[in-house]
C-alpha cells in the first residue's frame, strides 16, 4: 500500500525526519496533498507611491507602452496586468502611510491606538486579517492544497520595531505578522536547524546518507529534482557564508536612525530572499508568500543607484522638482527589476509534474501604500499583476476609475476558487469581486 504521507514514507525507509524538507515536492511519490495544479500568490510591497507620469501607461487595453518605471517588466508583458484607478477608500484613524499599509491587504479600518502618525489621529493595528492569510487558511483547510508552512513572509531591510508602519500581513484583528528580513533566519526556518553564522555547517552533511537511501526509491525525474534541491541548498549556504564573511571583514558604518538596518546590502538581501522564496515554491513549502521592502515611510538610501537622499524624503518633493522625479523613477525602476528577477526565476523553474513553469502557476501582485508620495493620496494605488496563477486575462492595462481595492482583494480569493462575497469593510464590497478573467 502506498504511504499516505511524507512522514509515513520516511518511517518506512527508516530515515530521519531532517530529510523531510528535501522530499516535499517529488511527483512520483504521490503524497497526500500533492495532486492537482499548484496555484500560488506572491504580494510584493514597495513604499512611498510612484511618479505618475513615468509609471502609468497612457493607453488601455492590449496596445500599451511601458514607461520607465515599469520597463524591466517588458519581457513579461504577455503575463502582465496593470490596474490603474483602484482606490484604497478605507478611512478612520491613522495617517495615510499607516492606513496605506495597514489596510492594504486587510481592506478594513485600523483600531484606535497610541501610535501617532503625522498630523492625523493616532492608531493601532488593523481590525481584520489580510487577504493573503484568508487565502492561506482556505488552502490549509483542504488536504489536497495543504503545505508545510501555508505562507511565508519575507522582508528586505524592514526595521526591527513593531508598529503600524511596518506591518501589512495580519493573521486576524490585532494580530500583525512580522516579515523575516534576514536570509539566515529564513533559511533556518525552511530547513529546521539553527546555524552558527560565523561557522556555517551544511544541513546536507546531516541528511546525505538518508537522501542516498531515498534516491534509490525514486523515479528519474524525482532524482533530478532532489539533486537540484540539494545543489540549491549548498549554493544558498555558500552565499550566506560569503555574505557573513564580507560583513565581518567590512563592517557597515553607522546608519542614520531613520534608515533601515542593512540598507547598503538591500540588493544582495533581495536576491537571497527571492531565491529562497522560489526554492520554497519549488518544494511546495507554501503557496502564499509576501515580500516587503522596507516599510511605509521607507527611508532607504539607495546609494547603489547613485542616490544619497532617503526615499521618503525624496517622495515629498513637488512634481516640479525634475531631479527628484528622476530619482524616484530610478527607485521604482529598481523595484521593478526585483519583481522581474522574481518572475524570471519562476519562469526558469519547471513545475514538477510537467505543468509548465512556476510562473505559469503563480501570480505576483506588486503594490504600494500610496498612489503618490507628495500628495499622500490613496487613490490610484499601484497594482501590477504578473504571472498565470489565477487565470486572469493578462497583457492588458486597465483604468478602473475609482473602484475600491476591496473588490480586487476578493478577486484574488476567487482566483483560488474561494468565492467570498465580501472582504474587509462591507462599505466597499458593493459589486462583488472584480472580474479579471
Amino acid at each position: 500500500m502506498q504511504p499516505r504521507s511524507r512522514r509515513e514514507f520516511v518511517r518506512s525507509l527508516g530515515i530521519g525526519a531532517a530529510a523531510l524538507p528535501f522530499l516535499s515536492n517529488l511527483p512520483s511519490l504521490c503524497f497526500a496533498g500533492s495532486g492537482g495544479r499548484k496555484q500560488r500568490l506572491v504580494v510584493v510591497f514597495s513604499p512611498n507611491g510612484v511618479v505618475k507620469k513615468t509609471f502609468w501607461p497612457d493607453q488601455t487595453g492590449a496596445k500599451y507602452e511601458l514607461k520607465e518605471s515599469l520597463k524591466p517588466l517588458e519581457p513579461f508583458r504577455d503575463q502582465l496586468l496593470i490596474l490603474n484607478g483602484v482606490d484604497d477608500k478605507v478611512k478612520g484613524d491613522g495617517d495615510n502611510h499607516m492606513r496605506g499599509i495597514g489596510c492594504l491587504l486587510t481592506g478594513t479600518e485600523l483600531f484606535p491606538g497610541n501610535i501617532q502618525g503625522g498630523s492625523h489621529t493616532p492608531a493601532g493595528w488593523s481590525s481584520g486579517l489580510s487577504i493573503d492569510q484568508e487565502i492561506k487558511n482556505y488552502l490549509q483547510a483542504r488536504p489536497e492544497t495543504r503545505t508545510r508552512f501555508g505562507s511565508l513572509e519575507f522582508g528586505v531591510a524592514v526595521p526591527d520595531k513593531a508598529d503600524t508602519w511596518t506591518r501589512m500581513v495580519y493573521a486576524g484583528a490585532n494580530q500583525p505578522i512580522a516579515p523575516i528580513d534576514d536570509p539566515y533566519q529564513m533559511f533556518n526556518k525552511l530547513y529546521g536547524r539553527m546555524h552558527d553564522q560565523a561557522m556555517l555547517s551544511s544541513v546536507l552533511d546531516e541528511v546525505r546518507e538518508d537522501l542516498e537511501k531515498v534516491s534509490r526509491r525514486l523515479s528519474a525525474e524525482d532524482r533530478r529534482l532532489l539533486e537540484e534541491h540539494a545543489t540549491f541548498v549548498r549554493q544558498a549556504e555558500q552565499d550566506l557564508q560569503r555574505e557573513q564573511q564580507q560583513q565581518t571583514l567590512h563592517p557597515m558604518p553607522p546608519l542614520d536612525p531613520d534608515v533601515e538596518d542593512r540598507n547598503d546590502n538591500m540588493p544582495t538581501i533581495s536576491k537571497m530572499q527571492i531565491d529562497l522564496m522560489v526554492n520554497s515554491f519549488q518544494n511546495d513549502f507554501a503557496r502564499v508568500s509576501t515580500l516587503q521592502y522596507t516599510r511605509s515611510v521607507g527611508g532607504a538610501k539607495m546609494t547603489w543607484l547613485g542616490i544619497d537622499e532617503g526615499h521618503h524624503a525624496l517622495s515629498h518633493e513637488p512634481n516640479s522638482d525634475e531631479a527628484a522625479q528622476q530619482k524616484l523613477t530610478k527607485i521604482n525602476h529598481w523595484y521593478a527589476e526585483q519583481v522581474a528577477y522574481l518572475a524570471e526565476r519562476l519562469r526558469q523553474t519547471p513545475e514538477p509534474g510537467g505543468q509548465g513553469s512556476l510562473l505559469d502557476n503563480t501570480t505576483i501582485l506588486w503594490t504600494n501604500e500610496l498612489g503618490e508620495g507628495n500628495s499622500h493620496t490613496m487613490n490610484n494605488i499601484p497594482f501590477v499583476l504578473l504571472g498565470g496563477g489565477l487565470n486572469f486575462a493578462m497583457n492588458r492595462s486597465l483604468n478602473l476609475k475609482g473602484v475600491p481595492h476591496n473588490r480586487l482583494l476578493m478577486a484574488l480569493a476567487h482566483g483560488f476558487g474561494h468565492h467570498i462575497e465580501r472582504f474587509g469593510s462591507d462599505n466597499f464590497c458593493s459589486g462583488g469581486a472584480l472580474e479579471l478573467s
